[in-house]
């Protein structure tokens, strides 16, 4: 089983910056593909974006692009998230997800909470 350990977040105004971090550890050869969801309160959970390890393809949501990127750094099995201007309509719980494929990625562990205020 892979564990995800998530930190970042936090408010930040509109317009605002901020940087997700993902680290996993245990079957981390399970963690080809990394990436994120989010859930806002009363709403489904939806996929962000995600990254393949061995090809650095990435996917993201249209509402992310271009404000939005994933990147990661495979010899420290860490997924990161760079959120660039901020809009309210982006907060949310932010979890880190991990699969074979980045079509397969599942959601895992605790999110965190990512606040943009105007």
């Amino acid at each position: 089983q892979v564990q995800l350990v998530v930190s970042g977040g936090g408010r930040v105004q509109t317009g605002g910056s901020l940087r997700l971090s993902c680290a996993a550890s245990g079957r981390t050869f399970s963690t080809s593909a990394m990436g994120w969801f989010r859930q806002a309160p009363g709403k489904e959970r939806e996929f962000v974006a995600a990254i393949s390890r061995s090809t650095g393809s990435t996917h993201y949501a249209d509402s992310v692009k271009g404000r939005f990127t994933v990147s990661r750094d495979n010899a420290k099995n860490t997924v990161y998230l760079q959120m660039n201007s901020l809009k309210p309509e982006d907060t949310a719980v932010y979890y880190c997800a991990a699969g074979d494929l980045i079509a397969t990625i599942r959601p895992c562990g605790q999110g965190t909470q990512v606040t943009v205020f105007a």
